[in-house]
Parts: structure tokens; sequence; C-alpha cells
């Protein structure tokens, strides 16, 4: 920990020196600060006495404040969790999470400093892109903190000291994105087309892959079944090495986690997919894929062939965070043909089948099934295509840039007085990239609703946080969509803030001449829902080729 302290207070002292060359006019700090959510958080945080300062060098500025708030308070989890004795077990759960989110923060603090301090100017498309992308992340971190706290730590007598620091930070993060935005970030100003098609995949097989003769040997031999199928785009994927995951000890592995383990560190993208084939089996295990595990493939016999499943559920003590059967965060993951689960059932109330951070990741042909808190789109831009995702309360739920498409969502049947709503979307904040989009996308009642008494109410989505984004297009809407669409969360919480839109749907279920008639609810023409597309709204084409995944780029 010692040698962790002086690296940052190194680099922090490093980061004290910057370009001051002022491309655009000199601003006051409070001329600045009027274009962030937290003006007088802005004015106190800035420098008020340089008269020479522009967007750039206060932008600059607060990005070197929020790094050192961050390592602060990362220091301030260290020291309650070395000194944890009078912690409950849930305080310990929840400061655990804290641990993780706020070093990750400090990691993404540390390299947008490096991105933002070597220019002056609008940053190229894809830089800006993926600078914002990450600042939006430490905000949903922050608010995972705090979360976790409020759910866990509720006995805990010191958690407002942990509290009300990290809620101060979250400000101070809020005005270093404002500022970036005003500063540094781009507007893609190419034409998005309305007919974009990239067909990867075909049937569920994969195209060409590029391997080693070893290794497609021991994926022929071993495998006992062909992936390497040829289809319509021509574009094989690159592949450095194959791996088989066989619960009879026909395969390299017996279990998935020694198989991610295996797999290499920070693999450079012209290295190639290092890809896990995980044959047909039951595997009861918990999978935690690491962000230093890049371009990572796992590739399943089938939805309901390759199954991974877990039961952690906050009844019986983890936290929303860490009850996930399946965590991802490394960037550039493909996950192919399975099923992941969590059996903890409705009783047990938030268990998360699939917790998602990883950033340009991708799922397709897969299957997610719990009932409540399914899916955690946690944060970071994430592709979702010809996939099934089962649950009740709030089942597609978090802060990340997400598109789901041509998915199947199944609300099933909740606990007596609880209702459905699909999406629970966590954007807090104006200027974060996040969202969820649901295009062409099919939403029919799971069996045992559709077998039920009828009275379930199931909703499209509700507020979960104050800037709540989400969209539906081209969807087929089944008459379990209630009239009103969409659900309070409490009061008349974020129904002016938030985003909710829908365009072109189909169904009994898609009349939206009842539908709510809050501010924030809009049916929108093609204009606006063009921004929801694959292309505009996660960067689509710029990863999803070299997947082999199809998607559509546009509407």
């Amino acid at each position: 920990m010692a040698s962790i302290t002086i690296f940052f207070s190194f680099l922090i002292l490093l980061l004290t020196f910057y370009a001051t060359a002022a491309p655009s006019p000199p601003s006051s700090a409070s001329t600045v600060c009027q274009d962030t959510p937290y003006p007088s958080v802005c004015q106190a945080s800035l420098p008020i006495n340089n008269s020479s300062a522009n967007v750039y060098d206060y932008g600059r500025f607060s990005i070197r404040k929020s790094l050192s708030s961050a390592t602060k308070f990362a220091n301030l989890i260290d020291n309650y969790l070395r000194s944890s004795s009078g912690l409950t077990v849930g305080a310990i759960n929840a400061l655990q999470d804290c641990q993780y989110l706020a070093r990750l923060n400090i990691e993404f603090l540390s390299t947008t400093f490096q991105t933002i301090n070597a220019t002056q100017t609008i940053l190229p498309d894809t830089k800006s892109e993926d600078t914002q992308t990450i600042l939006s992340a430490i905000l949903t971190n922050t608010e995972t903190c705090i979360e976790g706290l409020q759910a866990n730590a509720a006995s805990w007598t010191s958690k407002n000291g942990v509290i009300a620091p990290i809620q101060n930070d979250n400000k101070l993060y809020s005005v270093s994105l404002a500022l970036f935005n005003k500063g540094w970030a781009s507007k893609r100003s190419k034409k998005i087309g309305f007919s974009h098609r990239y067909n990867g995949f075909k049937n569920g097989k994969l195209p060409p892959f590029k391997m080693s003769q070893k290794s497609k040997a021991i994926f022929e031999n071993v495998g006992k079944r062909k992936l390497l199928q040829t289809n319509s785009s021509g574009n094989p994927i690159v592949v450095s090495n194959i791996v088989v995951v066989s619960q009879d000890g026909t395969g390299n592995f017996t279990n998935i986690t020694a198989a991610v383990n295996f797999a290499p560190n920070n693999s450079a993208s012209t290295a190639g997919y290092f890809v896990i084939y995980v044959t047909a089996g039951l595997y009861e295990e918990y999978v935690n894929i690491p962000k230093n595990k890049k371009y990572l493939m796992m590739i399943g016999d089938g939805i309901n062939q390759t199954i991974i499943t877990g039961n952690n559920n906050v009844v019986d003590g983890s936290t929303t965070f860490n009850s996930a059967t399946f965590i991802v965060v490394s960037p550039y993951f493909v996950g192919v043909n399975m099923t992941i689960r969590n059996t903890a059932g409705a009783i047990k109330h938030q268990a998360v089948a699939l917790r998602n951070g990883a950033d340009l990741s991708t799922f397709y042909s897969c299957s997610f099934e719990g009932y409540q808190d399914t899916l955690y789109a946690h944060s970071m831009r994430q592709f979702y295509r010809e996939c099934d995702i089962y649950g009740t309360v709030d089942f597609i739920f978090g802060n990340a840039a997400a598109v789901f498409q041509n998915c199947n969502l199944y609300p099933r049947l909740p606990m007596s007085g609880q209702f459905n709503a699909i999406t629970a979307q966590g954007r807090t904040d104006p200027g974060q990239n996040t969202g969820t989009s649901i295009q062409k996308c099919n939403i029919r009642a799971a069996d045992d609703l559709a077998a039920s008494n009828g009275n379930t109410v199931t909703y499209l989505g509700r507020p979960w946080k104050e800037y709540s984004r989400t969209v539906y297009m081209q969807s087929f809407m089944d008459s379990l969509i209630t009239p009103a669409g969409w659900s309070i969360w409490s009061g008349d919480f974020a129904l002016n803030t938030s985003y909710y839109a829908e365009f072109n749907n189909s169904g009994p279920g898609s009349d939206t001449s009842r539908r709510v008639t809050w501010p924030g609810f809009h049916v929108i023409n093609a204009t606006d829902a063009v921004n929801f597309t694959v292309s505009a709204f996660i960067s689509g084409d710029e990863f999803l080729p070299q997947t082999g995944v199809p998607y559509d780029g546009g509407l």
C-alpha cells in the first residue's frame, strides 16, 4: 500500500505541470462554471485569479483535483478495511465494492489527464468518445459505491463518514465531465445511414478463424464441434489461440475460471482474440473476467447447452454489485452461444445473472435468466444481439451505453404484489453518454407469466435515476405491456429530467395514445431515433466488424 500511495503522490505532483498555451480566449471561472451542473462547486474548485485561463486550463485543473480526491477516497476506504474488526459483514462487502471502484476511478482519471494534457483542441471522434465514456463511468462507479453503502451498511455508524466525501467527489467529477464536454468533446459529422447492415455470424456459426495450425488442430480434435464456418461477410476473425473447457476432462480445462486465468494479460488488438470454447454442460461457478484479459472471446455450444449458473443474492448477504454469476470488465469481450443464470428466484430479490462493465463488449446468441436485476449493464459501451433476457423487476438495469438488437425480452411471473419493469436505467448526469436502446426486439410474456391469471402489470421501464434514458424502437410489444407504458419510481422523481422515447414499434402493446404524459416521455421520429442506433450511440462500426457478430448500424 505504501508503494501505491507513493506512486499516486508522485503522479499528482507530475500532473501539476501542464501546458499554458491558450488557443481559445480566456474566461473567468464563474463564466465557465455556469455550463456545469454544480456552478458553486465548480467555482470553489477552480482558481479564480488567473486572468489568462481558458476552458482547457480549467478542465485540466478540475481533472487534476478529481484525481487527488479519488486517491484520498481510496485511501480512506483502505483504512476502514484495515481496521474492519467492528464492521458488519454488509459494511465490509460494500466497502470492498467501493475499494475496487475507487481504484478503477483513479486509473480512469489518470488516463483522462494524459489525454487532455496533450491537446487544447477538440479531440478526434474516437478519442473523444473513449474519454467521455470513462468520465461517465466514474460517476457510475461512485453512485454504485454510495448505493451499496446505503443498502448494506445500514447499521454501521460510520457510514456517513464515507458517503459524505464521495458525494462531494461526485459533484467534482460531474464538473470535470461538463468541462471536458465543453472543451474537448467532438460531434460526429459523418452521415449515419439508415440501411447499413453488417453480416457477420451466419446461422449461429462463426466466420473463419485466422489461427495457427496447432490451435486449429486442438479445436477440431478436442472441441468435437466445428464453428469454423464460412459466412457471407468474408471477414475472418483473427485468433491468437484457443483452449477448450470440457467437464469430462477431454479439453484443456475442466472449469471456465481456470481457462480465464490462463488467458494472456493485456493482449494487443493485432494479436487477435484468445478464444475459450466451453463445451455443453452445467457449470456451477462464478466467472469473473478482469479488465486485463483484453480481447477474450468465449464460445459455448448454444443456449441451454452451455449453462453457467449461480445463486448469489442480496437476501443472503451479497451486494447487488457482487451478486452476479458472470462478471466481465475486460474491453472487447465477446460472448457467444451461452446461458448465464442466477437461480436465487424472485423471493431473494436482487440477484444478478450478468454484470457487464466491459467497454466495447458484445454478447451474441446468449440467454440471461433471473428475476429481479437479471442483467446489470453497469457501465461503458455494450452490444447485445439475438439474446434472450428473462426477468421481473428492473431486469435490464445499469448505466452503460447499451444497445439490444434483435433480442427477445421475456417478463416472468413476479412475486405476489409485484409488477414487472423491463428497464431501470441509471443515468445521473446530463453529460453522460449513457442510456438503453432497444431496437428490433420482441417483448413477450415468459411461459409462467403467460399461464398466470393476467393480473401482473408489466411496464417498459421506470426512472431509477434523475436523467434515466431509455428508447424502444422498431420493436414488437405484445399485449402484456400496460397502456401507460412507463411507471414512476417514487412520486414525481425524474419525470421532468428523464428521457423515455418510442419510435415505430408494433404489436398490441405499442399503442402510444394512452401513454404517460410526463415531460420526459416522447414519441420520436427517425431523425431523433437514429441517435440511438448502433453506429451513432456506441460507435459500433469501429469495434463490431472484428467480432464477426452481425449488426444493423442504423434504422
